[in-house]
């Protein structure tokens, strides 16, 4: 069996981590399936899906690290017009974060439950903000 949900998040920052571990597990549990695999999958190219602890220092050093590895002012190539949008590209830093903290992440789910380690939590990750943004919970199993 698979049950696909597709959920939204509002970003109310350029960054921001928002976390969606208990949506996560509201899903697996209502979606009836016992054993398998769930997966979160961002839609977006500029948004990224983290696994980690939930702590707002580790959130703020996950922050910082990014910016250090892609500065706002570094001069991308991405920053130019582009006529399939009508309008210039400003977010290169947004899509080079995206591809270091990747898109998705997998849990088992045993006994209709997500299994995750202790401090695991999920986050929805925006990195060009102020949008509404959609992601994808996967469940498959039986």
């Amino acid at each position: 069996m698979v049950k696909l949900i597709e959920n939204q998040v509002t970003s109310y920052k350029e960054f921001q981590m928002i976390r969606i571990t208990e949506d996560v597990r509201k899903a697996v549990e209502e979606s009836g399936i016992k054993n398998g695999l769930v997966a979160v999958i961002t839609k977006h190219t500029t948004t990224g899906i983290m696994v980690n602890e939930a702590l707002p220092c580790v959130e703020k050093d996950i922050e910082l690290l990014l910016e250090r590895m892609v500065p706002a002012d570094y001069p991308y190539v991405h920053t130019h017009m582009l006529p399939t949008y009508g309008t210039c590209s400003g977010n290169a830093p947004g899509h080079l974060k995206s591809m270091l903290a990747g898109n998705s992440c997998m849990f088992p789910v045993i006994g209709g439950e997500m299994v995750t380690g202790g401090e695991q939590n999920i986050y929805f990750v925006e990195f060009d903000g102020l949008q509404i943004r959609k992601y994808l919970i996967e469940i498959i199993g039986e």
